[in-house]
């Protein structure tokens, strides 16, 4: 099992940056992969970016070269920097554990939510 808490949500006006901030209860090494989601009203959950235990990232086309996920290990805390921030990037982002050996294989934050204003 694995519990998520994010943090670092808030509003923000287009251009600007914010950090969300992932901890994970127990070692990251032990968790396949994780990511950030995003959801707004109305549509699907949809990936924002991912790391996985070996440290290869990817990246939705609407946020590459705007977006970086990283994680500190010894914290056992995943990050999505999110700098040059649109109206279009406002929503509850949830952070994701991915475990494909655990039924069920995936885990979920609170969610934090982003607003970006124009």
């Amino acid at each position: 099992q694995v519990q998520l808490v994010e943090s670092g949500g808030g509003l923000v006006q287009a251009g600007g940056s914010l950090r969300l901030s992932c901890a994970a209860s127990r070692s990251i090494f032990s968790i396949n992969t994780m990511g950030w989601y995003r959801q707004v009203p109305g549509k699907q959950r949809e990936l924002v970016a991912a790391i996985t235990n070996v440290g290869s990232t990817n990246y939705a086309d609407s946020v590459k070269g705007r977006f970086t996920i990283s994680r500190d290990s010894a914290k056992n805390m995943v990050y999505l920097q999110m700098n040059s921030l649109k109206p279009e990037d406002t929503a509850v982002y949830y952070c994701n554990a991915h475990r494909p050996w655990d039924k069920p294989n995936n885990y979920w934050g609170q969610g934090t939510q982003v607003t970006v204003s124009s």
